[in-house]
């Protein structure tokens, strides 16, 4: 036997605010309108390391809501949007270019029939502008 501490104690590891949230399919987004008044909207998401990534149509109110004012609250909740834990501040961001893509192909990833598939042909259909998210801690 060794007095040599265990590997995990030593290792300082840095754990994602978000990693609770990984194994979720919705989350509820809090966004504010103009006057402080809170809308809640349930959307799917995927944990990407620290950031959170999640997609809308432009032009929607929480999209508009978030150009305003980017800090939000979010927590896991049911698709009907009932919260089922805890939640957590944040600031949103809206993606351009490669991460738009990179974002819409994690969606497209965790769900591959909305994702990959329904949402983009209906957002095409009715010439809708679709949006990648993202989510980082407050």
């Amino acid at each position: 036997m060794t007095d040599e501490p265990e590997a995990s104690m030593t290792t300082t590891e840095t754990a994602s605010p978000f990693a609770a949230l990984a194994d979720e399919r919705h989350i509820l987004l809090r966004t504010r309108r103009r006057d402080g008044t809170p809308v809640s909207t349930p959307v799917h998401l995927v944990v990407d390391g620290t950031r959170i990534l999640f997609r809308t149509f432009d032009p929607s109110g929480k999209l508009k809501r978030i150009r305003t004012d980017p800090d939000v609250d979010i927590a896991p909740c049911t698709l009907r949007g009932r919260v089922t834990g805890p939640t957590v501040p944040a600031t949103a961001r809206i993606l351009h270019g490669k991460e738009s893509t990179r974002a819409a192909a994690a969606l497209a990833t965790k769900y591959p029939l909305l994702h990959g598939r329904l949402i983009p042909w209906y957002h095409r259909r009715k010439g809708l502008v679709t949006t990648q998210l993202e989510l980082t801690s407050r």
